[in-house]
């Protein structure tokens, strides 16, 4: 008989390492409150919109009543790995961590590893994206760091006032095309100002999510931008070097600057220009890469704005299709006051109802195999991202402020011809390098 996702991780031994020990699952039964069968008070710290997760918790208790105990935090995405350890220190650790791939490494010392006893390899990968992967552990230890819950991939934000009138029926589906559409949508003066651009692309200071859309196109031509060494070292590898033709990774960092080149015929953005959310928010920006929570940002911060999402574009001969994504995870803290509680709680979110739930209350896309392979949602920006959340990536990266540092200065290196292409590639290589913990 098969089972359930909920019914799979619940079997066996919860090894929540020394600090913590070894809780064994009573058989969960439904929607009882009493005995061994209640979950109990979670307090969840998370990095998602408060407003959001609370409508989330609301349904969720609405589909299963054992969840009434279940609370939520809001935390500032920077300070969460010191505030996790002031409150471990201080016996005041929540239960839960909810926070995406981009602060894993940050939090990794303060989470206690799922065991394969009680979260096989299997019925991980059969359960969740692809993108989940990222949090195994790495190493001989085995298990994961969370339970994936909730994808953001990273979509194309069209205006569909400027590229009517420009005569282009609908928005661009690979990068070759985009880069065709500059000449037809972009307005320049004589002197080369920009009047109305196409898309922000080029520099790193005012193209928003311009993290999200390097490593989107770093991991589209194959660049992992890290990895681990044979000794199970944490590196960056930004696709530097190669044993024929052009190296990836200069590729992609000549593709992306080239908008920002007033030499190039894809000249279409400058460091000049206002932050590109701002200017796509104001209805004087063609194109925008953001993710799919945004939608609802646009969509309440101008309600005149015609705006529709469609996929991010893919280069034109890729074998497989590639996003870069979000995947937000469910952690248990050290020190969690109940984690016997906490682990139930995040493995009913699994479930196809509070999946459906939490990606409707939160405008991401559900994590869940079976959530997704459910019918499609009739909203535009949901069908999307539900797509794109099979097709999700990421890496294993620095704190998100040191690894914006670390391409901005690449990327204004380029730009500015402080340095070849080649060096400052290799510079942001070594500093991400650097950057990862020993």
């Amino acid at each position: 008989m098969k089972i359930s996702l909920f019914q799979g991780i619940l079997m066996g031994v919860f090894g929540l390492g020394a600090l913590i020990g070894l809780f064994v699952f009573a058989t969960y039964t439904g929607n009882s409150t009493s005995g061994s069968n209640a979950i109990g008070s979670v307090v969840i710290w998370g990095t998602l919109p408060q407003d959001g997760m609370n409508t989330m918790l609301t349904a969720a208790t609405q589909i299963d009543t054992t969840l009434k105990g279940v609370t939520y935090v809001q935390k500032d995405p920077a300070t969460l790995p010191s505030d996790l350890a002031s409150a471990i220190a201080t016996g005041n650790s929540p239960d839960l961590v909810l926070a995406s791939q981009e602060e894993l490494l940050s939090l990794q010392k303060f989470i206690a590893a799922i065991p394969f006893s009680t979260l096989s390899a299997r019925t991980f990968q059969s359960s969740f994206v692809e993108e989940g992967g990222l949090y195994s552990v790495a190493g001989g230890s085995g298990g994961y760091w969370g339970i994936p819950f909730l994808v953001d991939p990273l979509v194309l934000f069209a205006n569909r006032t400027i590229l009517s009138s420009s005569g282009v029926a609908k928005p661009p589906a690979t990068w070759e095309a985009l880069t065709g559409l500059v000449p037809n949508v972009a307005v320049l003066t004589a002197s080369r100002q920009i009047s109305r651009a196409l898309i922000a692309l080029g520099t790193y200071a005012n193209v928003h999510n311009a993290r999200g859309i390097l490593s989107t196109l770093f991991l589209q031509t194959g660049v992992p931008v890290s990895s681990y060494t044979a000794g199970g070292v944490l590196r960056g590898d930004l696709g530097g070097s190669t044993t024929s033709g052009v190296p990836p990774g200069q590729a992609v960092v000549r593709f992306y600057t080239q908008f920002a080149d007033p030499s190039k015929v894809s000249y279409t953005w400058n460091p000049s220009l206002p932050d590109s959310a701002q200017s796509f928010q104001s209805g004087d920006l063609a194109l925008y890469l953001g993710y799919a929570s945004e939608a609802r940002y646009f969509a309440q911060a101008n309600p005149n704005l015609d705006f529709i999402v469609s996929p991010a574009p893919q280069p034109a001969t890729a074998p497989a299709r590639s996003v870069y994504g979000l995947v937000y995870a469910l952690m248990i803290p050290r020190g969690a006051k109940n984690p016997n509680g906490a682990y139930q709680a995040a493995a009913l979110f699994t479930n196809s109802g509070e999946q459906a739930a939490a990606a409707a209350a939160t405008g991401l896309a559900p994590a869940s195999l079976s959530a997704l392979s459910a019918a499609a949602p009739t909203d535009p920006v949901a069908s999307v991202a539900y797509a794109e959340a099979l097709y999700s990536h990421g890496w294993l990266s620095p704190a998100p402020a040191d690894t914006d540092q670390v391409f901005s200065g690449m990327i204004s290196n380029v730009i500015s011809g402080r340095t070849t292409l080649e060096t400052a590639l290799s510079i942001a290589e070594r500093s991400i390098s650097a950057l990862m913990p020993q």
